[in-house]
């Protein structure tokens, strides 16, 4: 019996890189206001808050006429720069307009180092991004172009504004968007100062400054020295920080002009020149820059993206923590070849699992529920591959590592019609409940156990006989089986080669199929031939996906 055998000992090496970050959630601020903290900002909004909306209106409106007449009757507005009269007024009056606003809000900036030229640096990159008030940097740099949403361009007042700056307008409705934005950063950026510098949050996202997440690759492609510029937020109480989990807009804004004064603090460093090497490998280029401005900022630096918010999003809508959602998606999905559509379905089925647990995380009890089978050594084997960190428990991380490496790639065609042999024990294309049963049995090393809801879900058409078709549809929804199925061959192959040792007639037995089926249960001497032929060599590359990791 399967239960009687020896148990093994399977090496479980863990690559590092795959280790969860040690940061907590960089996208959420919870911005708690103590009872003193809420009565100061009322009495003190009860005068500052109309003063300065009124004054943050009128300039606004003085923003707006000065933009109009820069882009007014302007020839191939947004493909040719501005020049001349147009570009000067922006860089004088804008900038100086922004400044003002700031002042007005109560902002007291600081500033460090040196802003550089066009010629030195055509691109600044700022981080971290942790709020719309970070905005300052475009005043203290003259006004220099942006990337933005396309649909900002739209809304009334600030789109034209913003239209003046000339930035790079991003479509969510374009599916070749990321690459023309990154065509067009790139043209700007060589083009021998007819663009103005532009500036870039690479990071892509807002988060709460506890570390700097993986920076986008646009500002790094066209090869150009950069300047890094940092952003600092060092008041008491944090008014600012514009997260996905958090104060909205309209609150933070109400708070930050009830507040006597808010520090900022905007450091130029110097300007970073790409290395040949770095110019031949933007990822390069873009993970140098971070690692001097996080240095520079003394905050650790993660794998996360913005396809982590969407995940985290997906996890709070499926009732799961947030958290549940970080997988820093775009590392993972590099090392494993993965799709965004694929990791969103998984995160379905995890939550689907993990519903009965408290934590989203899910149990082995939990694990067990889902494949519809009984705690079993060989089940907690299983299981042991999928916790990595050892915990008890599987996480959501954990889970799409686990199919990636232990599960999809064991789940081929070949996999398949390999275990549907396995069942289908009288060679008649379909499998009953007891062939079902027998093999699973065995498997499991449980000669009572009832498998007849498992066997129910995967016979679709209700005929009490499993086809190939629906055992094949089975086993790819539910890739886990696989491992299951190849981890009992391999239990065989263990216990071939055991009697092999011993075994002072091991030619002859090994080719005995009586001798084999003794060794694994009750299976027929015409499946075990049928999935191991005699003397298969190759068979034991299959369980090459539990070493790879």
């Amino acid at each position: 019996m399967a239960a009687e055998m020896a148990p093994r000992v399977l090496p479980l090496p863990r690559q590092q890189s795959f280790g969860p970050p040690t940061v907590p959630n960089p996208f959420v601020h919870p911005g708690r206001l103590g009872a003193g903290d809420k009565l100061r900002s009322v009495l003190q909004g009860i005068i500052l808050l109309p003063l300065r909306a009124t004054c943050i209106v009128f300039i606004l409106l003085l923003a707006w006429l000065f933009a109009s007449i820069a882009i007014f009757c302007q020839r191939g507005r947004g493909s040719v720069p501005l020049k001349g009269w147009r570009r000067r007024m922006i860089r004088t009056t804008l900038s100086g307009l922004t400044r003002t606003a700031f002042f007005i809000m109560g902002f007291q900036v600081k500033v460090k180092g040196k802003v550089a030229s066009l010629p030195e640096a055509p691109i600044f990159v700022a981080a971290p991004h942790s709020s719309f008030f970070d905005a300052i940097v475009c005043a203290l740099t003259g006004m220099p172009s942006i990337v933005s949403r396309a649909e900002n361009l739209s809304t009334p007042v600030f789109g034209t504004i913003l239209s003046s700056l000339q930035p790079v307008a991003v479509s969510r409705q374009d599916p070749d968007s990321r690459k023309s934005t990154v065509a067009e950063i790139t043209k700007r950026a060589l083009s021998r100062g007819q663009w103005p510098q532009i500036l870039i949050f690479p990071e892509g996202t807002c988060t709460n400054r506890s570390c700097l997440i993986t920076f986008k690759q646009g500002a790094f492609v066209s090869r150009v020295p950069v300047q890094p510029v940092l952003l600092r937020y060092p008041n008491k109480l944090d008014t600012v920080t514009w997260t996905w989990q958090g104060y909205s807009f309209k609150v933070l804004c109400l708070l930050t002009m009830c507040q006597l004064f808010t520090r900022v603090e905007v450091e130029f460093l110097p300007v970073h020149v790409p290395t040949e090497e770095e110019k031949n490998d933007p990822i390069l280029f873009a993970y140098r820059v971070r690692q001097t401005m996080a240095t520079a900022l003394n905050v650790p630096v993660t794998d996360h993206t913005f396809e982590d918010c969407r995940l985290m999003i997906s996890a709070g809508q499926l009732t799961l923590p947030m958290e549940a959602g970080l997988v820093e998606f775009t590392k993972i999905s590099k090392k494993l070849n993965l799709k965004w559509k694929h990791v969103r379905e998984q995160l379905d089925t995890f939550a689907a699992i993990a519903s009965a647990s408290k934590g989203g995380r899910i149990g082995i009890e939990e694990f067990a529920d889902y494949l519809k089978l009984p705690v079993t050594d060989v089940l907690k084997e299983l299981f042991l591959l999928f916790d990595r960190n050892g915990d008890g428990t599987i996480d959501f991380r954990e889970y799409v590592i686990g199919l990636s490496i232990l599960c999809n790639p064991a789940n081929t065609e070949e996999t398949i019609q390999m275990a549907f042999k396995l069942f289908d024990m009288d060679d008649d294309g379909t499998i009953t409940e007891k062939e079902f049963a027998s093999i699973i049995q065995s498997a499991l090393g449980l000669p009572e156990l009832d498998v007849s809801m498992l066997f129910k879900e995967i016979d679709a058409d209700e005929t009490g006989k499993l086809s190939y078709d629906e055992f094949k549809n089975f086993a790819l929804k539910h890739p886990e089986y696989a491992s299951l199925f190849t981890t009992y061959l391999d239990l065989q192959r263990h216990q071939v080669d055991l009697s092999d040792e011993h075994d002072s007639e091991s030619f002859q037995s090994k080719h005995s199929p009586v001798r084999s089926t003794a060794l694994v249960s009750e299976i027929t001497p015409t499946a075990r031939n049928k999935v191991c032929p005699e003397g298969n060599e190759e068979d034991s590359s299959s369980t090459s996906d539990k070493k790879d990791d």
